[in-house]
């Protein structure tokens, strides 16, 4: 299936004239990553002109008010990283529900859609806030980031991970959302929005190990960011499982320097 070369062309050649203009300048804005990610980064709670100093290298010592300075940087973490990856399927819905108000038939918001997307990655993010906030009352968690042995173990799992059959059957689910709105379609707001949370919930599938690696060398931190968001924008682009496995081999001997490094 050469769904990447139509989405492609749809950005670039198609209108959507038939949805609002909201929903319009949503598709516009989503085929552009890099804004996306700019601008939920620069949203970001924490990234006030005193607060980009511990968002970069945070010194958590597991207390509740480390919460607070953990949770947005997460929640706008996540969704800088993730949200762009999923411009193609809200594209493909988006241009699903144009040819059917062209028909003048009842379609819903693909914002209704976004919502149940990114309701599963905040709660992913919250799951996040919760696990570094542990660590960090274990005294794993030093300089905002985990030390090198268990940075290294995460690395080395997150590389296995991406062989695994589950990672593979969320990511072909990610590559070709057509088919999986072709066979669900529904008109109903909250049908609607079960379909964004089911997508949501195969990306999860597909990039929480990837997103876990953060640990590693810090939330926020902007290079890891910008590369782990690149490697699973691709990931989700390409139509077979060679990058992704390619991927997992570069983790895990990753991961295995840094064990290897923190026992020598």
């Amino acid at each position: 299936m050469r769904y990447q070369c139509r989405v492609t062309d749809f950005i670039h050649q198609q209108a959507l004239t038939h949805l609002s203009a909201v929903e319009t300048r949503l598709s516009a804005v989503l085929a552009r990553p890099k804004i996306v990610a700019l601008g939920l980064m620069m949203a970001n709670p924490a990234s006030g002109p005193f607060s980009w100093l511990a968002v970069c290298q945070p010194s958590l010592a597991g207390g509740l008010s480390d919460l607070a300075l953990i949770a947005p940087m997460w929640m706008a973490m996540t969704l800088a990283m993730m949200l762009p990856t999923a411009g193609p399927m809200i594209l493909t819905y988006a241009e699903i529900a144009d040819t059917a108000a062209q028909k003048r038939e009842t379609v819903v918001s693909p914002l209704i859609l976004t919502a149940g997307y990114v309701a599963v990655w905040l709660g992913f993010a919250l799951f996040a806030t919760l696990l570094q906030w542990s660590l960090a009352r274990a005294g794993l968690v030093v300089g905002g980031s985990v030390g090198r042995l268990l940075g290294g173990t995460i690395f080395v799992v997150a590389g296995l991970y991406q062989f695994s059959t589950l990672k593979q059957a969320c990511l072909t689910l990610c590559q070709r959302p057509f088919p999986f709105f072709f066979s669900n379609w529904t008109t109903e707001r909250s049908g609607v929005l079960r379909l964004g949370l089911r997508q949501g919930l195969y990306c999860l599938g597909c990039c929480w190990a990837m997103m876990l690696a953060m640990l590693a060398f810090g939330v926020m931190n902007v290079v890891w960011m910008a590369a782990l968001g690149v490697l699973m924008t691709i990931e989700k682009m390409t139509t077979d499982a060679r990058f992704s496995k390619a991927v997992g081999v570069a983790f895990v001997a990753l991961g295995c320097g840094m064990i290897v490094v923190s026992v020598g």
